[in-house]
C-alpha cells in the first residue's frame, strides 16, 4: 500500500552516507537519485525510503508525531539496526526491547532529526 515515504535533509550528503549504511543493514540500496534527493528499496518497483531537500527552497525540519518504522525479520536484527543507527550518529528515543507481547522495536532520530524505529511483531 505505500509507495514511498520521505524526509527532509539540509545536509544531503550527510544524509546519504548514513542512510547508505544503516539501509544497507536491511537489504536496502539506491533505487533511485535525483538532485534534490535519493530513495532507498530492495527492488525498484517496492516500497522506498527517500531523503531529499525539501521542494519550496526552505530548511527541512522534523515533525513531532511523524516516524518511519522499518521492518526487520528478527529481534536480532532489531538491536542490529538499533545498534548501527546509533554509531552512525543517531540519537537514541527507546532502546531496542519488546513493547507488549508481540512487538518488539528500538527508536532513534537520524542526522537530521527525524524519528525513525526499526521493529518486528511477534
Amino acid at each position: 500500500m505505500i509507495g514511498y515515504v520521505t524526509l527532509g535533509t539540509n545536509d544531503l550528503p550527510r544524509a546519504a552516507a548514513f542512510y547508505d549504511a544503516l539501509l544497507a543493514e536491511l537489504g536496502g540500496k539506491r533505487v533511485m537519485e535525483f538532485e534534490r534527493g535519493i530513495l532507498w528499496g530492495t527492488s525498484a518497483n517496492g516500497a522506498s525510503l527517500g531523503v531529499l531537500k525539501p521542494f519550496d527552497g526552505q530548511g527541512a525540519a522534523p515533525g513531532n508525531g511523524p516516524m518511519v518504522a522499518l521492518a526487520a525479520d528478527s529481534r536480532e536484527k532489531v538491536d542490529q539496526v538499533y545498534r548501527r543507527a546509533l554509531a552512525l550518529g543517531a540519537t537514541d528515543e527507546g532502546p531496542a526491547g519488546p513493547r507488549g507481547d508481540s512487538f518488539y522495536a528500538g527508536y532513534f532520530r537520524d542526522l537530521d532529526g527525524n524519528k525513525l524505529a526499526v521493529f518486528i511483531m511477534g
